[in-house]
């Protein structure tokens, strides 16, 4: 445990690590991996580019200063971190090295203010933190090694199958190549996938939701081809490269964030790719029997776009009471007269008196943008904040 004298001097860092931002955590990644390119393999380098992973760094980094007398409040942001680093294979060894980088960068960047006093008290802090997340990841390793179908570390898969499922997304299905049964997983979780794109300079890992229901002997992932800002260098390796009958390494599913009270009125709300958990949530509410009452809610350019909807039809004639309603930026006149399309943004006070706003649970998954814009209107109508559970693509960001 951290003395009070510890805890005092981490938080009187906060207003100097605020005031620096993501300048801290940039020098921390230049110098970290100047010093450990092996690192490479693992960091996302798409989110290094754009500044997204840096300022998710610095955001954990004030966060947890800020909270450091009071880390119950950190427990979702572990879990959801923990559950990231399984599908990366972070191990123990790693904290070290990034905790050595992290305690020089704010030595080196303010001298004056990291004293032999401070630099003490943030290396115990780190060390406490790094205690609990990695405690919680050897947790989730041992879980899912010792469950049927698991496994620890990389296992190779093989692409069975390659599906358009719209304009822009692809489906792949994966089979182990030993032959063995795959772990179950929780509909709205992920995978890890480990490659090698020709064009890239590093072994890269992406996550991306399983997109169907859990059945033991496969796994399903729904890829958008990614092409603004730039063109996604794994997304279009997937693809345009990898075919059927290639080989993979996964990493077991992950993820915090997955269908919970299936006896409650459920909304699933997504836009773009972030259809994909919700698909397997759907699925696995109508596999379960109960005609609960569900709402499929979803956004997307145009019916071009949206992905799965022979699957979301089907799926309609088993669940009597399935609602769905869909939103196209470019809606034809022909998708307005089917009744279920809505030209524009998503609008959820057309459905107040529909939605189960006080008894339901509302889960969400697009872009934060986008799911920043549909919480605002649930929390508008009255849906109590803890019944709102969402996904955000890349690293972590509140809503």
């Amino acid at each position: 445990m951290l003395t009070e004298v510890q805890i005092r001097l981490v938080k009187s860092t906060v207003p100097l690590l605020e005031s620096a931002g993501v300048a801290v955590t940039e020098y921390f990644y230049n110098r970290m991996f100047n010093v450990q390119p092996e690192l490479l393999d693992i960091f996302n380098m798409s989110n290094q580019r754009s500044g997204r992973q840096q300022f998710a760094l610095f955001s954990a980094v004030a966060s947890y200063a800020r909270h450091i007398d009071d880390l119950a409040a950190l427990r979702e942001v572990v879990e959801r971190v923990a559950n990231k680093h399984t599908s990366l294979f972070i191990q123990p060894e790693h904290y070290d090295i990034v905790g050595y980088h992290l305690i020089a960068t704010l030595q080196e960047l303010a001298p004056d203010a990291f004293t032999a006093e401070v630099v003490e008290a943030w290396t115990a802090a780190y060390a406490l933190l790094a205690g609990i997340l990695s405690g919680r990841e050897q947790q989730l390793y041992t879980e899912k090694r010792s469950a049927t179908g698991g496994w620890y570390g990389p296992r190779t898969f093989k692409v069975i199958s390659k599906t358009m499922e719209s304009e822009l997304v692809c489906s792949l299905v994966f089979a182990p190549v030993d032959g063995q049964p795959v772990l179950d997983y929780l509909p709205g979780q992920y995978l890890g996938v480990k490659v090698k794109p020709v064009l890239a300079a590093n072994i890269e890992i992406r996550q991306y939701s399983l997109s169907n229901q859990a059945n033991g002997q496969t796994y399903r992932i729904s890829v958008k081809r990614e092409t603004l800002p730039q063109p996604g260098l794994v997304s279009n390796f997937l693809h345009d490269e990898v075919q059927v009958g290639d080989l993979l390494e996964l990493l077991p599913p992950a993820g915090d964030f997955y269908l919970q009270a299936q006896s409650a009125p459920t909304v699933l709300i997504s836009a773009g790719v972030g259809l994909t958990p919700m698909l397997a949530m759907l699925e696995t509410l109508v596999a379960a029997g109960q005609n609960t009452p569900v709402w499929f809610l979803h956004a997307c350019e145009n019916r071009a776009q949206h992905s799965f909807t022979s699957r979301l039809h089907s799926l309609a004639q088993q669940q009597d009471n399935l609602q769905q309603h869909y939103w196209y930026q470019q809606a034809s006149s022909a998708d307005l007269q089917t009744g279920q399309v809505t030209a524009g943004l998503m609008d959820l006070s057309a459905l107040q008196h529909q939605l189960p706003l006080q008894q339901g649970q509302f889960y969400l998954c697009g872009p934060a943008g986008f799911m920043q814009f549909v919480k605002t209107q649930l929390l508008q109508l009255g849906v109590a904040a803890n019944s709102i559970h969402y996904e955000v693509f890349g690293p972590h960001q509140a809503l």
